[in-house]
């Protein structure tokens, strides 16, 4: 099936619900949640310092600190169960990621708000490729200026790309649930510019 673009206006938003194989997204889960070095990131909402609801880790290449939030992170080696799957997305989307975004969300109180990725270091017209690993969560984009919603189901192994003026235009939350449900990784694979070509 590949990649199905999504009917959303002012964006590039495409969908492939089943891009890894079981077997893989099981052995990246399994991987990943025991060989990454997760930590509590502190964010800042109206000018308070909050801990982000969620486990995060920045991994990237020498060169890719990210600046979120008012905090600058600067990247973890690349764990080598996460370079074929950088390969692959690369290959496949003709974009060089330099560096990814892990998260791990344990239970449904874990959650993400309404935000967009449209920090300077990511460029422009930046593309983001999500890749989701564990138990089902529901995404929910919202045009910032008409309101328009779309709600989407990221299951085990599935791959969302926001590419074009996604971000300029709409916001995008993984709201928390009351449901019982089991844990989550999301890999949110970005292009930084060079630390060297910001200055």
């Amino acid at each position: 099936m590949g990649l199905q673009p999504l009917p959303l206006a002012d964006a590039d938003v495409a969908f492939d619900p089943h891009w890894l194989d079981e077997s893989e997204a099981d052995r990246l889960l399994g991987g990943l949640r025991d060989g990454v070095a997760w930590e509590t990131h502190r964010i800042r909402l109206f000018g308070r310092e909050h801990a982000s609801p969620r486990l995060s880790c920045w991994i990237g290449d020498p060169g890719t600190a990210y600046r979120y939030s008012g905090t600058l992170f600067e990247p973890r080696s690349w764990p080598p169960l996460l370079l074929p799957v950088r390969e692959r997305l690369c290959a496949e989307l003709g974009v060089g990621f330099n560096s990814v975004l892990a998260n791990r969300y344990r239970d449904g109180r874990d959650c993400m708000g309404w935000h967009s990725d449209d920090e300077p270091e990511l460029g422009e017209v930046p593309v983001i490729a999500s890749v989701s690993l564990g138990a089902t969560r529901r995404f929910v984009l919202k045009h910032r200026r008409t309101q328009d919603r779309l709600a989407i189901e990221l299951p085990h192994g599935s791959l969302l790309v926001m590419a074009g003026a996604t971000q300029s235009h709409w916001r995008h939350a993984l709201p928390g649930t009351v449901r019982p449900v089991s844990e989550r990784i999301n890999l949110t694979f970005r292009r930084i510019r060079p630390s060297k070509q910001r200055s």
